[in-house]
């Protein structure tokens, strides 16, 4: 069997998709926003650690041209070819799939993303896919399937097919805890080096400590109404690797590849867990790892307690990237946030006076807002950009993208909130108000975006520069700051 799990080439008025491992999908004019698709890379390495022939072709990020990738992929000559989608992009998905079926007569097709795990029969209805993969481990279930398809294995639950003229599927898609049990991402195979974001030193890598949004103490994981990875991927269950075998692949980061900074891209890292750290702190010292590498995260603003900061610190955390979403406490309960604005303040406020770097991420265009609603978001993440400022603090801002499936979707349909775009799939790209706002959305991201340009934000970042690294940083964070602004 001869496997290839592929992007195809797509661009959208000199924009490119943010596609890999995004859950809000857009598309933007910055090129310095390449994030590895890290499931899809672990799929591809489960198959070839199990002797298949695989591909992982990521024409978006390798900036291929349409004719360069077709050759490619004809040329490999795959049984089976697999595509992550997402609901601005899937249209295009059906239309490629439909395209490129009656040319590789023998070559079966499959997709999976959060999108499809919501609505897998509807891709079966509009495109000539053969095989729809819903939940999120479906780097797992795909090394199932192909089993299945060599007669290895029974087809695995979660995934929806064709039988004659009936939709049938194995049922709902299944959790699997054992993480540690996977092999280590086949680095080589998914091209690495091509991927990082402005914000990451390099040489930098991606890793997942886990899967789903953690809570200490708490029995389900993250429950914001946006969120549509927790509702269609995780169960809004959260599942960590031990601190072995993560520091196991970051010593082969480290000593194979020469990674300077590593990203944990868990939703909320790892660092919920005050076991998990103490944990980690000791496999880093026993492997002699400490001051090697730095590493960034996600993070709930919850998590950002005296202790675990304390901990972080001796571990060598970074940068850690945390939701503000917005800046009042109505609509952080509005999207089922769980935390306070002034709990935030507060945590965050901490971590900068422990020393870790912090990016926000904050939404605009929520439909019960006014502009003294938005203006609050951006009086607060001023407040924060400014206080005890170091180079490499930064926030991101976006407009409330609420996909079909979630609960925030639901609430729209219930209460009249959906503009007419609301119920197109290509306009769920974050440049589109689907959502009824009471302010201009556009105005307030960037308006947010350009607290970067802040005299005092810039001045303290420059004088807090010591390096070359930070020098580098600096001119592709510009750039990229350039691109969002043209963004909007």
């Amino acid at each position: 069997m001869r496997v290839a799990f592929i992007y195809p080439p797509v661009f959208k008025d000199g924009k490119i998709p943010l596609l890999g491992q995004n859950r809000q999908f857009k598309y933007t004019h910055s090129r310095e926003i390449k994030i590895f698709p890290l499931i899809p890379a672990q799929a591809v390495s489960i198959l070839k650690k199990e002797g298949y022939e695989v591909l992982f072709l990521d024409a978006i990020n390798r900036a291929m041209t349409g004719d360069e990738f077709e050759k490619e992929l004809k040329d490999f000559n795959p049984d089976l070819i697999v595509l992550e989608t997402k609901t601005p992009i899937i249209n295009f998905h059906w239309e490629w799939i439909n395209y490129m079926k009656p040319q590789m007569k023998n070559t079966r097709f499959a997709i999976c993303g959060d999108h499809v795990s919501f609505f897998p029969e509807e891709s079966i209805q509009k495109s000539r896919v053969d095989f729809v993969i819903t939940g999120g481990d479906f780097d797992i279930s795909l090394s199932i399937l192909v089993k299945y398809l060599d007669g290895k294995a029974a087809m695995p639950a979660g995934i929806y097919y064709r039988d004659g003229m009936e939709i049938k599927n194995t049922g709902k898609p299944l959790l699997f805890n054992n993480l540690n049990s996977l092999p280590f991402i086949d680095r080589e195979l998914t091209h690495w080096e091509i991927y990082g974001e402005a914000y990451l030193y390099r040489p930098c890598a991606y890793i997942l400590t886990g899967r789903g949004c953690g809570r200490e103490g708490k029995e389900t994981g993250g429950s914001c109404t946006f969120c549509i990875w927790q509702h269609a991927f995780w169960q809004r269950k959260a599942r960590l690797r031990s601190p072995e075998n993560v520091a196991q692949e970051i010593e082969e980061l480290v000593k194979k590849y020469g990674v300077y900074e590593v990203f944990d891209d868990n939703e909320s890292g790892a660092v919920w867990s005050k076991a998990w750290l103490e944990g980690f702190l000791v496999e880093i010292e026993k492997r002699g790892l400490k001051k090697k590498f730095i590493i960034s995260s996600n993070a709930r603003a919850e998590n950002l307690t005296d202790e675990k900061c304390s901990i972080m610190k001796k571990i060598g955390y970074r940068l850690l990237k945390v939701g503000l979403e917005a800046g009042t406490t109505d609509s952080l309960r509005r999207i089922g946030k769980m935390e306070s604005i002034g709990e935030i303040k507060e945590n965050v406020k901490r971590a900068k006076r422990y020393g870790f770097k912090v990016m926000l991420t904050m939404m605009v265009g929520y439909p019960w807002e006014d502009t003294a609603d938005v203006k609050q978001t951006y009086k607060v993440a001023k407040e924060l950009m400014l206080y005890k400022t170091h180079f490499g603090d930064s926030l991101q801002a976006s407009i409330i993208m609420p996909y079909p499936g979630t609960p925030l979707y639901r609430d729209a349909q219930k209460h009249g909130w959906l503009t007419k775009e609301g119920s197109d799939y290509d306009m769920m790209d974050m440049e589109h108000d689907i959502l009824k706002s009471n302010y201009d959305n556009a105005y307030w991201c960037k308006k947010m975006w350009n607290i970067h340009k802040n005299p005092f934000f810039l001045l303290k970042s420059l004088l807090t520069i010591s390096s070359g690294r930070d020098i580098a940083l600096a001119m592709r964070g510009m750039k990229s700051l350039t691109g969002h602004n043209k963004d909007y």
